[in-house]
């Protein structure tokens, strides 16, 4: 496996032996180089590197405030002269901390686990893959009716019912099923459950408006429970 990289660092001297590390390291391959997190920004959402070489104190945006921008796919690695930070590193989910100055030996342990991370991770994928079908069957008015998973926008529970709504259809599927049911059968890396009532495919959330999900003239509430889980998906996915 060979992993993109980008390295962002607004000390040329870091720049330039990080530049060196990546070009003898064989399974890394860079991808991109800026001087500041700022001139990265658009260059990391739309390429999403696999590993992002990422200094800390940088004007205009430190690396632990860009660090919350960053595609969830990509991996952090922050190199840094203050070893304050450490503990703060490890809420972004970053992959390791390198400490200036640093060899390439020490530069080497945690690219290696960049590479583990994204070698389970497909692992993983390969067989969410497998194990997924791109339709599922519910029993409505006694027959079984097949729905493309590609289609729902979202699912609404009632009682002891519950309705699919589907992208092009005026009227929602109703099927007797219960929520915990219809949320087992579903791949959880397409939906997610944000109220007892409700479940969401994120790819069709469109517009998100105090704290209501908005699908046309229907605006679907994201309960407590579901809070802390709906942001989290939010940040990963939102450039401020």
């Amino acid at each position: 496996m060979i992993l993109s990289c980008f390295i962002i660092d607004d000390e040329p001297l870091a720049l330039g032996l990080l530049e060196s590390y990546v070009a003898k390291t064989p399974f890394l391959k860079l991808t991109g180089k800026f001087s500041s997190a700022v001139a990265a920004v658009e260059s990391v959402r739309g390429k999403a590197p696999d590993v992002l070489f990422l200094d800390i104190q940088m004007a205009d945006l430190s690396g632990m405030e860009f660090a919350k921008i960053v595609p969830e796919k990509s991996r952090i690695i922050f190199t840094t002269a203050f070893e304050q930070y450490a503990l703060e590193s490890y809420k972004v989910n970053a992959l390791g901390y390198l400490l200036k100055p640093f060899s390439y030996a020490d530069f080497l342990q945690p690219a290696n686990k960049a590479l583990q991370w994204h070698q389970l991770n497909e692992k993983t994928m390969a067989g969410k893959k497998e194990n997924t079908s791109d339709c599922i069957y519910v029993k409505s008015d006694y027959r079984l009716v097949q729905i493309q998973l590609n289609k729902i926008l979202y699912i609404e529970g009632l009682k002891d019912y519950l309705k699919i709504y589907l992208e092009g259809e005026v009227q929602p599927v109703i099927s007797h099923i219960t929520m915990k049911a219809m949320e087992d059968m579903l791949p959880g890396q397409l939906f997610l459950r944000v109220h007892r009532s409700f479940i969401v495919q994120t790819d069709k959330i469109k517009i998100v408006e105090r704290n209501r999900i908005v699908f046309g003239k229907t605006h679907i509430p994201v309960s407590d429970s579901y809070k802390e889980t709906f942001q989290d998906f939010l940040t990963k996915r939102t450039l401020i």
